[in-house]
């Protein structure tokens, strides 16, 4: 069993993971511990780091949707499936800022712009880059998602003021190649270096219901803790149902419970990092989420689209919130 206590004073003495490398029968065991006794420490350790009734929230755009050359098998943006949609030309960034703005009246504190690319052009990132620093000037933490990047190119973004990351790693090492095979997985682990020694902040995490099974879950867990810094994000997202992708016969969603545990597991194991609920929260009861929060979420994207997938609408989540007793700057 692992000691809450001994948890909880290692981690306020050092900002590093609290192990230098977590081991599969640790995971395992910590995510099997009776119900009440992993939300008891979960909880405890949340506490310790956070304020416990306070979610951040964030808002999600596509800058450029669609066409990309990737082949992961959960997307509706590759362009190796028919799903119906439409590929788009890179917003201007006056339209972006446009929908920063009202992002932010909204009561949104990040703002995160993604776009569908294997990785970015420089002309392109040119115009990211101005998009980062308008947003910034809004007086919102700006994150971008744009697939790989070269050390030149993180080192550009956080020229413009680039304050977040996104760059998932989807899954555990095992599972990986089962649904992509157009890139590596090291490929991934490079790209959050580059983000790191350009002095970005990484958000990084991964999609359950794919088919895979618990092991798979913690192996991805496992692959954030003991990554030489814990992200400071970390998005679980529920994968979102897409018609077309070959992802449709193997998908599975978890177990209630099963989500739980994989929260609260996550929050033990990389205490200082933010866990986002990300996609799929429109699948969720207010009773489940209420649980993840107990557990040792604290953020989520408000809006109802995420990219190109639905979300739950802003008023349903200003009354959970309220309900629970938690605040943001969403109300």
């Amino acid at each position: 069993m692992v000691d809450v206590v001994e948890i909880e004073r290692t981690d306020r003495s050092s900002n590093a993971p609290l192990h230098k490398h977590w081991e599969r029968a640790e995971a395992e065991a910590l995510y099997n511990l009776p119900f009440a006794d992993l939300m008891f420490q979960a909880q405890g350790i949340h506490r310790a780091n956070f304020n416990p009734n306070h979610v951040e929230t964030a808002s999600l755009l596509s800058i450029k949707t669609g066409g990309c050359p990737e082949d992961c098998g959960y997307c509706s943006q590759s362009a190796h499936y028919d799903t119906g949609l439409k590929a788009t030309r890179l917003m201007p960034r006056d339209e972006v800022v446009a929908v920063a703005q009202r992002a932010k009246d909204a009561g949104a504190t990040r703002f995160c712009m993604a776009a569908a690319w294997r990785s970015p052009k420089d002309r392109d990132l040119d115009q990211v880059c101005d998009m980062v620093s308008a947003v910034k000037g809004l007086g919102m933490e700006t994150c971008v998602t744009l697939g790989m990047l070269t050390p030149d190119q993180a080192e550009r973004l956080s020229d413009a003021g680039l304050d977040f990351y996104n760059h998932n790693v989807d899954t555990s090492p095992e599972f990986y190649d089962k649904i992509i095979t157009t890139r590596t997985l090291q490929d991934r682990i490079d790209t959050l270096a580059h983000v790191r020694d350009a002095g970005i902040k990484v958000c990084c995490g991964g999609i359950i219901g794919m088919g895979e099974q618990v092991e798979d879950r913690l192996g991805m867990l496992m692959l954030l803790a003991n990554l030489p810094s814990h992200p400071e994000s970390v998005p679980i997202n529920l994968w979102n149902e897409v018609k077309g992708v070959p992802v449709n016969d193997t998908a599975d969603r978890p177990d209630p419970i099963a989500l739980v545990r994989l929260v609260a597991t996550a929050r033990i194991m990389m205490p200082k990092s933010v866990v986002r609920l990300s996609a799929g929260r429109q699948y969720m009861t207010d009773e489940l989420q209420a649980m993840c929060f107990l557990a040792g979420a604290n953020s989520i994207f408000i809006g109802d689209v995420l990219l190109t997938t639905k979300n739950p609408q802003r008023d349903r989540d200003a009354d959970l919130l309220d309900r629970l007793g938690i605040t943001s700057r969403l109300a």
